[in-house]
């Protein structure tokens, strides 16, 4: 309940330090508020803590929330001090003070301020004795953008007791509205309400509300409420007659809100989170995930921050699965089509990590782990709380990094040091990527650790395996470059890379030959020659002025001698470095817009401001490459010297296309003349308009192997309903791959989503209703 928690200590900001403060009118501390009255009043106010006792009103309501199991952030009671050193401002049509009774009265549109604190009434009075305050007619305090209304306001200074009638208070920050017909103060942190009811819906009839009699709460204690309903518009949805819940500001251990669902592969599911709240600067949440048809999988979730730049997470799932598909008669419904792998493990797992880490010196280091034990697992449990969607959602939020698609079967770990100077940057890391299937075959793990971008790439890796080769391997990779430029006319970068690579075996047995230790030693040589030329079209249109074409022609020869490399061991591709001798050329064309932003003072010209006057100044144009197309095609020299009747590539074909709105087009194709026909061809097109309406259509075809079509639609129905639709056909075989039709409504306050998916043999169907700044109850498994 982070959004909640600092909505709360906003309100108690105000005068958290005015006990002690002089209330004469001579008093330094006070405004020229232009009448000693106005004066008296300013300093009585500020040292008998009217603010500091009439915010804390607020946390009452404010704690029904917690019902729902809102989670708070870190303690922050010292964060949020006000400034002793600010006075009040006082105006009123009358003010007037009884030396008799010792009685400051306020009449007639009585207004107190204090930077972003206001409060109004028509009547303030307040008795020095008793050190009883009132307020009455039209009470309204804001603070920030949160407001407390009410028809009156009575309170004791001393107790710091008292009660607020017909009471309203609305949290900007969250949208919620908090009412009570008449709201008490019994104690030091005692709160107690005849009626209160709490929603995020505006009017006088809410959408939804939450409703309870009876409410007795203390604060960093519990609360109990009679009689608490959920109301849509004027019909009880969910009714219990006796409630106890938490009412603290700190983050509690706890139960969180279950998901539920059927599914064809999974049965019924119940998926039932744990969270705990270790410490200030790390908590955990803990996952049993039961499905009726595949087990339990167990979950853990751990996340924590060590400073302002430094935090992670760490996340691990695991389930014995009972289904597999090992290729036995019925196994083949729980494999997925399209890897043509097996996956006969019940050994099931997920671990994934992500940390960020200030250095010294101004260093600063990332590490991302992606460890996953089967090819299917993340299109098993693609949504839900641990599933892929919610993991990438995340990351994104919290690290800025994403994860690989969850079909891919390569997943990518590294650990990266940066540093980052005013003219030039530093950027080393380490690469592994790990090959899915191939490791959970038992089969060749393409690892590979690099680079160092410093003109150098280099890796260490150790291979283990139980019944294959075992050992360590070594590989620098150095590049020298030379590049020159001839004025405008061309650039010229040759470059030569010399590679040594080195495996060492821990027993003979290991070794394929005699040695327990081999080494290689190979080079190659790169040459770029590229030019550049432009053209720039005049068009002085309202919005678009100039257009500029480049074009690229560029021409890159690679060469790698042929090397006998049969001693050598085979882990991965490294190993084998086949030989090159490659000539590549290739042509780009880039279009690029300059258009003027247009800005409501056309008058003003960016020059026309005061010489020597740097202050900053908006840009007056933007430009946009909305069009970039390139061929290429590659001869290989070694194929034409020893008569192969293909020495040429296929012709590559990219072309994007990427106007400012409403479209966009990208496509590639490898066109053979050998056969006068596409080797493969894809396109994707996206539609959009200003309704936020989107269609999303793609074609991809491989000659001979594959063909398929995808289509993904969200369309807006009216400014309330929308839908969503998604569909993918495999035009080779003839079957459909996958498809799904939702809708979605949205209110000002709530929102309902449903939504029917299809994959294969497997079908979902969704459900979630979410009340906004409460949450979400449903199933989305």
């Amino acid at each position: 309940m982070s959004h909640l928690q600092n909505s709360l200590r906003l309100f108690q900001r105000c005068v958290d330090d005015y006990s002690t403060v002089p209330t004469r009118p001579g008093d330094p501390l006070f405004s020229s508020a232009g009448h000693t009255g106005l004066q008296t009043l300013s300093g009585f106010l500020k040292s008998t803590r009217i603010c500091r006792t009439a915010i804390r009103w607020m946390l009452l309501p404010l704690m029904i929330i917690l019902i729902f199991g809102h989670a708070s952030a870190q303690d922050t009671s010292q964060l949020f001090k006000d400034d002793k050193n600010v006075p009040w401002h006082i105006v009123a049509d009358e003010i007037t003070y009884d030396d008799k009774t010792n009685v400051y009265t306020g009449k007639g549109r009585v207004v107190i301020t204090k930077k972003n604190k206001n409060l109004s009434a028509d009547y303030v009075r307040f008795d020095q004795k008793t050190m009883e305050v009132s307020a009455d007619g039209h009470v309204v305090m804001n603070v920030g953008e949160n407001i407390l209304t009410g028809s009156r306001m009575e309170m004791n200074l001393d107790t710091e007791t008292g009660t607020v009638y017909d009471g309203t208070i609305f949290l900007q920050e969250n949208h919620f509205y908090i009412k009570g017909d008449k709201i008490q103060k019994v104690g030091e942190d005692s709160y107690t309400a005849d009626k209160a009811s709490v929603s995020t819906c505006d009017g006088d009839q809410p959408a939804w509300k939450i409703t309870g009699r009876n409410l007795k709460i203390t604060v960093e204690g519990y609360g109990v409420v009679e009689h608490a309903a959920l109301w849509a518009k004027k019909v009880p949805v969910l009714y219990t007659p006796y409630l106890v819940f938490p009412a603290k500001l700190k983050r509690q251990s706890g139960l969180l809100a279950p998901q539920f669902g059927y599914g064809d592969r999974k049965g019924a599911v119940y998926l039932q989170p744990l969270y705990w709240a270790i410490n200030e600067s790390s908590d955990a949440t803990f996952y049993s995930h039961y499905m009726s048809r595949r087990g339990e999988k167990l979950g853990a979730e751990y996340r924590y921050v060590l400073d302002e730049q430094s935090k992670g997470t760490l996340m691990y799932d695991f389930l014995d699965d009972r289904k597999v598909d090992d290729g036995s008669p019925g196994s083949g419904e729980w494999g997925f089509d399209g890897d043509d792998v097996l996956r006969p493990n019940s050994d099931r797992y997920w671990f994934r990590a992500k940390h960020d880490q200030a250095l010294p010196s101004g260093f600063f280091a990332k590490l991302d782990i992606d460890f996953v034990s089967d090819q299917d697992y993340l299109r098993e449990f693609q949504s839900g709380y641990t599933g892929f969607d919610e993991t990438r959602a995340y990351f994104n939020k919290v690290f800025g990094r994403e994860l690989d698609e969850y079909d891919d079967q390569v997943r990518l770990n590294r650990f990266n040091v940066n540093r980052n100077w005013s003219l030039y940057s530093l950027n080393a890391e380490m690469r592994w990527y790990d090959n899915v299937i191939n490791r959970r075959q038992s089969e060749t793990d393409n690892t590979l650790t690099s680079p160092f971008y410093f003109d150098l790439k280099s890796e260490y890796t150790y291979f283990y395996s139980e019944d294959a080769l075992r050992g360590h391997r070594g590989d620098v990779y150095p590049r020298l470059y030379l590049p020159y430029r001839f004025r405008n006319y061309f650039s010229l970068e040759p470059s030569v890379g010399v590679r040594e690579t080195v495996w060492h075996f821990d027993k003979d047995e290991y070794s394929p030959s005699d040695k327990n230790t081999l080494n290689r030693e190979m080079y190659d040589v790169k040459i770029d020659l590229s030019s550049q030329i432009y053209h720039i079209f005049n068009l002085n249109g309202e919005r678009v002025q100039r257009i500029k074409h480049t074009v690229k022609p560029q021409v890159i020869y690679d060469y790698i001698p042929e090397k006998d490399q049969s001693e050598y061991p085979l882990f991965d591709g490294l190993d084998r470095i086949d030989r090159k001798n490659i000539v590549t050329y290739s042509l780009t064309n880039t279009l690029t817009s300059k258009s003027r932003i247009h800005t409501e003072n056309k008058d003003t010209h960016p020059t026309d401001k005061p010489v020597g006057d740097d202050r900053y100044e908006p840009p007056t144009h933007t430009y946009n490459q909305f069009c970039w197309f390139k061929l290429e095609q590659s001869y290989d020299i070694n194929k034409g010297n020893e008569d192969d009747p293909e020495p040429f590539s296929p012709i590559n074909i990219k072309l994007q296309i990427f106007p400012r709105k409403y479209f966009a087009i990208d496509a590639d194709a490898d066109w053979s003349h050998y056969d006068s026909a596409f080797r493969s061809r894809n396109i994707a097109l996206t539609l959009w308009d200003l309704r936020a309406d989107k269609l999303f259509v793609s074609h991809r075809y491989n000659k001979d192997t594959s063909e398929s079509v995808y289509a993904d639609l969200h369309f807006k129905i009216s400014d309330s309903l929308s839908a969503v639709a998604e569909y993918e056909r495999d035009i080779f075989n003839g079957n459909d791959l996958k498809s799904g039709l939702g809708f979605l409504y949205e209110t000002q306050c709530w929102s309902l989503y449903t939504h029917y998916f299809k994959e294969g043999d497997d079908q979902k169907i969704e459900f979630m209703i979410e009340l906004y700044g409460i949450g979400g109850i449903g199933s989305k498994l």
